[in-house]
């Protein structure tokens, strides 16, 4: 037998048996189907053993029914860049007239864990995609005085700002995992 998947690798396969149906789960890669055979008899299409009964009864009911990853909701939203402070100020200003806060992203183009944290801030930005915008700052490609004005002395600094001003830092020096946690636990007090 052959199965469609979304995902070519089918990881598993569990098999339920009921006194009147019989179901089987094949899952992999974040897509599942199942088929569910409504037959009383003993004999199933995977099972060989009883090959003349399966005969008799080739006429069966099947159900199918596949279930999907959620792909309507981006799985990574790319953060814009930040570049003076005027466009800070602009930024700043929209998020106010929204009432919604805004992360930034203080990091240099030269640093190990900047690099590796910002893919998975992308990925965090994706769940919060419509309660909150995420940014970017590279320390090396703009004026220090916008730096300066995020009082930023170590990288990478992920800040929360809302009504124009930062409300609350994640210093990521350690691993990315944690960091990510504690910007998601920081975003949760102010959203």
């Amino acid at each position: 037998m052959s199965v469609l998947a979304a995902n070519s690798h089918v990881l598993y396969r569990e098999v339920y048996h009921n006194k009147d149906h019989q179901q089987q789960l094949w899952s992999g890669g974040g897509s599942s189907l199942l088929l569910l055979q409504t037959s009383s008899s003993r004999c199933s299409w995977f099972d060989g053993r009883n090959k003349d009964l399966c005969k008799k009864n080739s006429k069966r009911d099947f159900k199918v029914a596949a279930s999907w990853p959620d792909m309507t909701k981006p799985t990574s939203v790319e953060m814009e860049p930040i570049d003076d402070s005027h466009h800070l100020d602009k930024i700043l200003l929209q998020a106010h007239e929204f009432s919604q806060p805004i992360i930034i992203d203080w990091m240099a183009s030269w640093c190990r864990k900047c690099i590796y944290l910002k893919p998975k801030l992308e990925k965090l930005a994706a769940e919060y995609d419509t309660k909150i915008k995420f940014y970017c700052v590279d320390v090396n490609k703009v004026p220090q005085t916008l730096v300066k004005r995020g009082n930023i002395s170590k990288m990478p600094t992920i800040q929360l700002w809302k009504d124009g001003e930062m409300k609350a830092e994640v210093i990521g020096g350690h691993k990315a995992w944690l960091v990510i946690e504690e910007v998601r636990e920081m975003i949760q007090k102010f959203v």
